[in-house]
């Protein structure tokens, strides 16, 4: 017998659902001893913004003062969770 592979479920409008993306920007990796042939970080643990989104503030860190690029970035795909069903698991 052969194995039967299962088509994933498509929505009402004929594509497959879609998984929400979390994006986050967490430490700053900068080296900011590269010029010297060290290696120095400043501390900063998590991206903020400077700016409001859309502008070019957005994307330079208020703790730190670097470009977001330099901030680790973490994409979270898992899907979002139905907290309307409660499910109980027996003692």
């Amino acid at each position: 017998m052969g194995l039967h592979h299962q088509a994933p479920r498509k929505d009402s409008n004929g594509s497959a659902p879609k998984k929400e993306k979390v994006v986050k920007y967490k430490e700053c990796r900068k080296n900011h001893a590269a010029s010297i042939g060290g290696y120095a970080v400043d501390g900063c643990r998590e991206f903020m913004a400077s700016g409001e989104e859309g502008t070019s503030a957005a994307l330079v860190c208020a703790a730190c003062n670097c470009h977001r690029s330099f901030h680790k970035r973490e994409v979270d795909t898992d899907p979002v969770c139905d907290s309307s069903s409660n499910s109980t698991s027996p003692r």
